[in-house]
């Protein structure tokens, strides 16, 4: 089984985490998922993903002190493997797990994954719990210096220990029990301990393992572009930022990331640009609101990360989408860009204007991406020759006379001079595609 095989293309879903953070409850998954399977599936948008503390009591309960409650009560097998929180997903009481649920969403014609952190639960190595499969107990397998900065649950493994191998491979194995699609490892991708590149691979055998092709996302980032080669050897998807956030600073932030990153975006392994914080977000941190993110800038996110293919996951609440994000989220036009393009460069970028290009997969269909950085609005231009220059040939030598769509407004032109140029919005984008001569 080829682990590349698992994400042909850049995943498309939603996260609980920007609305809910660690709250999310059942019914609030299924109806979101009901949003995306009625409205968004058609698109491309297929995974439903809940995040953080799933398994943890009480969550959100004292947000005014703590995002998460630090040695709280937890669900847990006999095997010291975590279990939904049953007051919030009731239908996993009686060991059902995740399977119920899972099964909801599958029958939606979606895809179910879930968010875990690396390790072992700290309270399973304190009470010294069984491993499944062996004569250790997790105590024998924690590393109790391997820990996460901001989350209290876990210790990292000791990865040479008899019986680490025996718990990862566990918890797939049940993973795979319970039908997930898709699972985002925490605390791992940006190698805070020196464990975590192991745990990387030791999580990949795991799922091979288990005999279910299970996408394996890791996080938080910013990753170690010098390690590229093992996050394509190991994952399907890796973060290239710390958490995003409606903030223009960390959009703008972007654009140097994917300069950084975008030689190493290839079938089944894609740098990650995180979560789209798109429509209404920050309820369970206690902020509801309205993206701060202007439409302009939204334009920007979308065009940025749908050019550079990074996985694109929802952090909107479903529920409340409005028109205008779902304008921005249905555009088939542009999101034909994550599923068939490639090679996309960089052409050029300086603090008041960044060029991106990339290709059709059709061999026809050029795009091309003008980003304004400033705060005024100004005309961005690109030549034919530099386009070629940063390794994608438009087939012609001047864009004089060649016939425009931009993707956005679908307002198709002919251009008037030898340069592609256009008016582009302060903190704006605009997407074009031609197609070359015949």
């Amino acid at each position: 089984m080829n682990k590349n095989s698992f994400a042909p293309t850049p995943p498309m879903g939603w996260n609980s985490y920007d609305y809910y953070d660690t709250t999310v409850t059942e019914d609030q998954v299924k109806s979101n998922a009901d949003v995306m399977a009625s409205r968004l599936k058609q698109y491309g948008w297929e995974y439903v993903v809940v995040d953080i503390q799933w398994y943890a009591y009480d969550t959100g309960s004292k947000r005014d002190r703590y995002q998460y409650i630090p040695f709280w009560k937890v669900e847990m097998d006999e095997y010291s493997r975590l279990l939904p929180c049953p007051d919030r997903f009731p239908s996993s009481k009686g060991g059902k797990g995740f399977r119920p649920l899972a099964d909801y969403v599958h029958s939606l014609g979606l895809k179910f994954g879930i968010h875990i952190m690396r390790g072992i639960p700290r309270i399973a190595a304190h009470s010294h719990m069984k491993i499944k499969g062996t004569d250790v107990t997790a105590a024998e397998i924690a590393d109790p210096y391997s820990i996460c900065r901001w989350n209290p649950d876990m210790y990292g493994l000791n990865v040479q220990a008899e019986g680490a191998q025996q718990y990862y491979d566990s918890l797939f194995e049940l993973y795979a029990q319970w039908g997930i699609d898709f699972v985002k490892v925490d605390d791992i991708c940006r190698h805070d301990m020196p464990s975590a590149k192991r745990e990387t691979e030791m999580i990949h055998h795991a799922i091979r393992k288990c005999g279910r092709p299970i996408v394996l996302s890791l996080s938080p980032g910013p990753a170690l572009v010098d390690k590229a080669w093992h996050y394509k050897k190991y994952a399907n998807m890796w973060r290239i930022t710390d958490d995003f956030w409606d903030s223009w600073p960390l959009l703008l932030n972007m654009f140097e990331r994917c300069e950084m990153w975008q030689d190493h975006v290839s079938p089944g392994c894609w740098p990650d640009c995180d979560m789209l914080p798109l429509g209404y977000i920050g309820k369970g941190f206690g902020n509801e609101r309205y993206t701060n993110f202007s439409k302009d800038e939204q334009i920007t996110m979308l065009t940025l990360w749908c050019i550079f293919r990074s996985p694109l996951m929802l952090g909107a609440e479903l529920t409340k989408l409005d028109e205008w994000t779902e304008s921005l989220i249905t555009n088939r036009k542009v999101l034909r860009l994550v599923t068939h393009s490639h090679g996309a460069r960089q052409v050029k970028r300086d603090e008041r204007q960044a060029v991106w290009v990339s290709e059709d997969v059709d061999g026809k269909g050029v795009y091309i991406a003008l980003f304004n950085l400033d705060d005024t609005e100004r005309r961005i231009a690109a030549s034919a020759e530099e386009l070629e220059a940063a390794g994608v040939d438009p087939g012609i030598g001047s864009f004089l006379g060649v016939k425009l769509e931009e993707l956005w407004s679908g307002e198709i032109v002919t251009n008037t001079a030898d340069d592609l140029e256009a008016a582009v919005p302060s903190h704006g984008a605009k997407l074009f595609r031609i197609d070359r001569p015949v």
